[in-house]
């Protein structure tokens, strides 16, 4: 399990077990999903998730808490702005309206 703190103090936890489930602690929000990649924003950046068959098991706004489920081939942060899209809106902000 790898923890990192950066100068905002924002903690982040990613455990990967056996390339089939991700835990990751510090999700802010979902921008994009399906079967193959999932982009979400979390207290340190965005978080590429690429693989097969992937699934979101857990999704959780109190704790801040995501679990993905599938053949996870890669993972990749990136400091760069969200990603455009049509609304410009994320998975929870179009639930929680």
């Amino acid at each position: 399990m790898e923890e990192y703190k950066n100068s905002n103090n924002a903690f982040q936890n990613i455990m990967l077990e056996n390339r089939e489930k991700l835990n990751v602690t510090g999700v802010l929000d979902v921008f994009s999903f399906d079967d193959q990649i999932i982009i979400i924003e979390t207290q340190l950046g965005l978080l590429t998730i690429k693989g097969e068959n992937l699934k979101i098991n857990k999704l959780s706004i109190d704790t801040s808490d995501f679990v993905v489920d599938g053949q996870i081939s890669s993972l990749a942060y990136s400091n760069s702005e969200v990603p455009s899209k049509k609304g410009g809106k994320g998975l929870l902000s179009k639930i929680f309206k």
